[in-house]
């Protein structure tokens, strides 16, 4: 767990800092994007590589390595004093991070037997789903009242008893003579990279206006087809088909990309609102949106007592429809409304996501034979981390395409000769620069909330639609005694 939510906080706990590093490293908004760019490709590529480590390597080993390689890259990134020593740090911590949290998924699962699976994965979720949430409130402190150099340096003593943790206790597994395939991991790589770049960046760029963003585009579906194809006819592929014919683990990789996408996609919009719409100051958006965690929390001590008598189905249906609830609340804001909407919508999709990431992740791993954890593991946060890169993107697409539309619907009505215009005061605003470009203003505003709360209804639509899916489940204990383990 300490590992886990060590990586887990700086996946979000930088985005805040950004403006501050901007200003330190002299460097361009383009440019800063590639801190961010650079750890997600690496940790994008590195993810299902981990399994392979893990059995060819053994996993303790894999596990300490990781926890090291993390620990002094983020040490090297407090101390960059470039944007190019910054983004290759960056990158290194990407690399190191990436093992974590599927091998501690992985640890967990071995560690304790079937039927208190849902306990461990309640106990182990709080610094997955929780680290996202807190990240932007511990960002925002360390850098209003220190520096951005400490969103860093914080990792470096979670970092150290992390380490020492996984050497004293840590149980490890038989290494097994395994082929690697250089073909599969390059196409796969290849695509996970271009994608990711392309997300990244796609705002930035106008999307497919831009030559980079066809080309990044292209190279990623080439390597997505080259390697699907290699996967299916390869005799011993990069990820192995054996994982995708366990219906509960294909089906549970669907239903953990959309909380990838509504739980970040959320959590990227809301700051923004807050902030742009609403002048919040940085370290009180980041308080408002914190008690989101409070949510997961009691949903985590809740699932874990009741998991083994309750159909994991049924849990992963209410924490859905918790989750798209919330999203209803956020779809009915408005430009006077005050904190506490937030408070309670962020309580409940907090609550929602809990409940369902540990009766998911139970169900999903439930049927899945115990050597192919490490795999299945790495492969299950690999589209947890895709989903959240492509629900972050195409929300702020939305957001930025509908503010267009509505600032064009909006503008047509806004004339001196509209019947709501009779007002002389209104009519005088007008009638005069000064007053149509604060009439400008306010007509911009109006379209920014409009399109905020779209986006916050296509999340809902997307969150509803997935939960159908649940009837192909099955409800099976699982029946896969846990790996041997031996001591290193």
């Amino acid at each position: 767990m300490g590992a886990s939510i060590m990586q887990a906080l700086d996946t979000t706990i930088a985005v805040i800092a950004l403006p501050h590093m901007q200003g330190s490293l002299s460097g361009t908004q383009d440019q800063m994007a590639w801190v961010l760019t650079s750890y997600i490709v690496a940790a994008a590529i590195m993810t299902p590589l981990s399994g392979w480590l893990a059995d060819r390597v053994g996993r303790k080993r894999v596990f300490f390595f990781s926890v090291v390689g993390f620990t002094i890259a983020s040490a090297l990134c407090g101390m960059a004093d470039s944007l190019t020593q910054i983004v290759v740090f960056r990158f290194l911590q990407g690399i190191g991070g990436a093992a974590l949290i599927p091998i501690s998924q992985a640890v967990l699962l071995d560690i304790n037997p079937p039927e208190r699976h849902g306990r461990a994965m309640a106990v182990w979720g709080m610094a997955v789903v929780l680290g996202p949430i807190i990240g932007p409130v511990i960002g925002g402190w360390l850098t209003e009242d220190y520096s951005w150099r400490w969103v860093f340096y914080i990792n470096v003593p979670f970092g150290i008893l992390a380490a020492l943790g996984v050497a004293a206790f840590m149980p490890g597994t038989h290494a097994r003579r395994m082929a690697f395939d250089l073909f599969g991991f390059g196409m796969l790589s290849l695509a996970i990279g271009g994608l990711q770049v392309m997300l990244d960046r796609g705002e930035l760029k106008d999307w497919f206006g831009s030559t980079e963003i066809w080309i990044e585009a292209i190279v990623a579906g080439l390597g997505i087809y080259l390697f699907l194809v290699h996967m299916v006819s390869a005799e011993h592929p990069f990820i192995g088909r054996a994982l995708f014919k366990d219906r509960n683990f294909v089906i549970g990789n669907v239903f953990i990309f959309v909380i990838g996408v509504v739980l970040f996609a959320t959590l990227a919009l809301t700051p923004p609102l807050l902030q742009g719409l609403l002048n919040y100051p940085v370290l009180t958006a980041g308080l408002v949106t914190a008690p989101r965690g409070i949510g997961t929390l009691i949903a985590m001590f809740v699932v874990g007592r009741i998991i083994g008598r309750v159909d994991a189905r049924l849990l992963i249906a209410a924490g859905f429809g918790l989750s798209a609830y919330s999203l209803w609340q956020m779809s009915q804001f408005s430009p006077q409304v005050d904190s506490m909407p937030f408070v309670v919508s962020g309580i409940v999709q907090g609550f929602g996501t809990g409940l369902a990431y540990v009766a998911l992740t139970t169900v999903a791993f439930a049927t899945l034979p115990s050597k192919l954890r490490n795999e299945g593991t790495a492969f299950f946060n690999l589209m947890r981390n895709i989903g959240s890169s492509i629900g972050i993107s195409t929300i702020e697409a939305v957001v930025t395409s509908h503010t267009q539309v509505a600032n064009a619907m909006l503008t047509e009505h806004v004339t001196a000769y509209n019947m709501a215009a009779r007002d002389p005061a209104l009519f005088h605003q007008l009638t005069t620069r000064a007053g149509m470009l604060g009439v400008n203003g306010e007509v911009g505003v109006q379209a920014s909330w409009l399109a905020y709360l779209d986006a916050f209804r296509v999340m809902m639509y997307g969150t509803l639609l997935v939960i159908p899916l649940l009837l192909l489940v099955r409800r099976a204990q699982s029946s896969s005694a846990p790996a041997h383990v031996v001591i290193e």
